[in-house]
């Protein structure tokens, strides 16, 4: 499913990009036939007449002169001022000015080099596109990316880019798709970041630390996923903000604590939500009944107890429940029997009478005869990173007006 989406997104997202730049045609010859396009392009305006080619020759000579290492030849014929005929680059109309041509998009994934973006990048301010997925960069995101104020997709995944959240992120006014996955960024993760219209966040696989931020809201994201960083704190209530864009959920290995707040049932577009791999306190929120979208649910390995309430069991579109190694001590209605509706389950390691596998009845006792009450307890964005404490509490959550209206039968109480 996230595969899936992921590819949608890329896709929709280069389409709206490529009709931006009034050039679609041209762009995709450009993508898939680098040669022959190169072939029919124009002749009025050379590279040397072309200023702003010019400028983007200066960037990408500077950038060869810090790739250390290129060993599959990928940017051999990055020779001389012909810019668009470098491999990886690809050249469109301007979108002001469509009688001269520009480079638009660069593409180097899994070409494997090492070296680091050097500052003259920021020259080539035409650029939409710059995916460097799977190659081994590093050192930071230089600030002059600030001067991109068309680049529509970043992907600077799987490199070795370090230092704190590339704040120049937040400066570029069209970013629609950003991937920082799998690098050594650290810190704290700007609130600002869920504030603006980017699809796609996908920042997993850092060093990031700190809470998750107490406000999230301004954001159009269908996708976020910041697993296996180290945020600590609890899930804001403010999550419900994303409710009218927001259908995959990820947040794998977060050391998340507190409770999952029923506000997570406010996001009736979800269709993945995994938490798994946290330190998530109290009963499943009887909210996630309302999540008709809902196809695959993780909740495994956390502090988590209580019922399954058979309101999740019976959502329309649920393929896979994943609820192993928590303390769960009941198991309501279909619950007990998900293969009978073809749900793939793990109930696994927790305290459920008459199941197999589960733990020991000293285990279940220690934890069981010590309840978590969230509605009592006030989850907080507290310094020193705790669940609960007379810190601040989080903003509250905007409840969008699309949210569709529970039956008093399912619906959540609130306190």
């Amino acid at each position: 499913m996230a595969s899936s989406l992921l590819c949608s997104i890329t896709i929709r997202s280069l389409l709206v990009l490529l009709l931006h730049l009034s050039s679609l045609s041209n762009y995709l010859a450009a993508k898939h036939n680098q040669h022959g396009y190169h072939r029919h392009r124009s002749h009025n305006h050379s590279p040397t007449s072309n200023q702003r080619l010019h400028q983007a020759y200066i960037a990408l000579q500077a950038w060869r002169r810090v790739i250390y290492s290129d060993p599959n030849n990928f940017t051999t014929n990055w020779v001389g001022p012909d810019v668009c005929s470098y491999k990886g680059i690809y050249c469109a109309t301007a979108i002001d000015d469509p009688k001269i041509r520009v480079v638009a998009g660069i593409d180097l994934n899994f070409a494997d080099i090492a070296g680091f973006l050097p500052n003259e990048l920021g020259l080539l301010s035409d650029l939409a596109l710059i995916h460097l997925n799977s190659n081994r960069l590093c050192g930071i995101i230089p600030q002059t990316l600030t001067n991109l104020s068309l680049l529509y997709e970043l992907d600077v995944s799987n490199n070795r880019f370090v230092g704190p959240f590339p704040s120049v992120v937040l400066s570029l006014p069209m970013l629609t798709y950003l991937d920082l996955r799998y690098n050594e960024f650290e810190g704290p993760l700007p609130p600002q970041l869920f504030q603006k219209k980017i699809d796609a966040i996908f920042i997993n696989n850092n060093r990031f630390t700190s809470a998750v931020p107490a406000f999230l809201g301004g954001t159009s994201a269908s996708v976020v996923v910041i697993a296996n960083n180290n945020f600590k704190g609890c899930l804001p209530p403010s999550i419900a903000n994303l409710a009218d864009t927001l259908e995959e959920l990820l947040l794998i290995n977060t050391s998340l604590t507190g409770c999952l707040p029923p506000e997570v049932g406010y996001l009736y577009k979800l269709r993945v939500l995994d938490v798994s791999h946290n330190k998530i306190v109290g009963p499943i929120p009887y909210s996630l009944s309302g999540l008709a979208h809902l196809e695959q649910l993780n909740l495994a390995h956390n502090l988590m107890t209580g019922i399954v309430p058979q309101g999740v069991c019976i959502l329309p579109n649920l393929a896979n429940f994943t609820f192993s190694y928590n303390f769960f001590c009941e198991e309501e209605g279909i619950c007990m029997n998900l293969t009978s509706k073809g749900i793939k389950y793990d109930d696994r390691r927790n305290c459920l009478p008459e199941k197999p596998l589960q733990r020991s009845q000293k285990e279940c006792n220690d934890t069981l005869e010590h309840p978590v009450d969230c509605f009592q307890e006030c989850c907080v964005a507290s310094e020193g990173g705790g669940a609960f404490g007379r810190a601040t509490p989080f903003a509250p959550a905007l409840v969008p007006a699309a949210t569709p209206l529970l039956s008093p039968s399912l619906a959540p109480s609130f306190p």
